[in-house]
């Protein structure tokens, strides 16, 4: 016997075959894009279970209408939008399910951030170089050091930073996660504010993307592509920027005008950048950035789109979203239960 799933997401096509792809076959799953709460209420009697990916309201009247539902299962950490009481009452089991490849890329921000704030790539030439620094070398001991005996410069610290992020989702909330414990001030930007009690609960504000430029010390663009995004990020932003602020993109391939960047890194403007997704992939060679790249001194950390791992991205890699339905199938115990 198939067991009718209802599977509600945000993300296109593509996306959307790597998760049916990785569903067990025991799964008949109906698979519907932002579909109208009508349309959910019409499918959720006949449903066994409900996955939700990343975001999406499942209010009282949902949880009413599923009453043969046997599991609520959110992909992702965001559960502000379940009424978690209403399913409480109604005896039906919730869980969320962290998304790994979102963990990933917050890492991977972190380190490029980092990286920049810390002048990497320059720090690693100059301890590679083995220039004569006016100084001999002398054995170290407890009483002898030379600290800083290349003369650097402007290595600051992420700490207690304002960080500011275009297009807060999935990524942004395990973003905002990681940066507590640097004492961040997290700015964030996105189509629809969260309520109140949400920022509270993340440890952020609100901003307009204006704000968000000209208050950052490091923006982050997790912007998805699509016409309204696409060469979005040019030089009317570049320039609202705070000067010798930093950018990290590691939203959507094509949505940073690159050689705007690049200008705004050639004329000073900008203290550093860091990009892990291009217009064009795999990067072309007379991409602006590049050239700016070959000078280890240049603040510009380039990545291959990898913030995500080294994996291939297949319907295997989907397989996790499943674990809990397949757990109730077993009668195994549930990860991540909220209820």
């Amino acid at each position: 016997m198939k067991h009718k799933t209802l599977f509600v997401t945000d993300r296109g096509l593509q996306q959307q075959q790597w998760a049916l792809e990785g569903a067990p076959p025991e799964l008949d799953i109906v698979m519907r894009r932002v579909p109208p709460k009508e349309e959910i209420l019409a499918l959720l009697p006949e449903m066994e279970f409900f996955i939700s990916e990343r975001s999406g309201v499942i209010d009282a009247d949902m949880i009413a209408a599923g009453k043969n539902l046997r599991l609520i299962q959110r992909l992702g950490v965001q559960t502000w939008d379940i009424d978690l009481e209403a399913a409480r009452g109604a005896g039906i089991p919730v869980c969320c399910l962290p998304v790994f490849t979102c963990v990933l890329v917050a890492e991977h921000i972190v380190l490029q951030t980092l990286g920049l704030v810390k002048r990497v790539r320059e720090l690693m030439r100059v301890a590679e170089d083995g220039d004569d620094w006016g100084q001999p070398p002398r054995r170290c001991d407890e009483d002898h050091f030379a600290y800083n005996w290349s003369h650097r410069q402007n290595i600051q610290g992420l700490a207690g930073k304002t960080v500011g992020i275009l297009g807060f989702g999935e990524i942004g909330v395990e973003l905002a996660q990681r940066l507590k414990a640097f004492d961040c001030k997290v700015l964030y930007q996105k189509r629809k504010r969260y309520p109140p009690h949400v920022e509270a609960a993340y440890g952020i504000r609100y901003a307009s993307a204006a704000e968000v430029a000209a208050e950052s010390d490091v923006v982050v663009a997790l912007l998805p592509l699509g016409p309204q995004t696409d060469q979005g990020l040019s030089t009317s932003f570049f320039a609202a920027m705070k000067p010798g602020a930093l950018f990290v993109q590691t939203g959507g391939s094509g949505t940073v005008d690159e050689l705007a960047l690049a200008e705004a890194l050639r004329s000073g403007h900008l203290g550093g950048a860091a990009v892990d997704g291009f217009t064009w992939e795999p990067v072309q060679p007379d991409n602006p950035l590049l050239a700016l790249a070959r000078d280890p001194m240049c603040n510009l950390i380039l990545t291959p789109h990898v913030a995500a791992g080294a994996m291939t991205i297949t319907g295997a890699l989907r397989q996790g979203d499943y674990t809990n339905i397949v757990a109730v199938l077993a009668g195994a115990e549930l990860q991540h239960r909220l209820v």
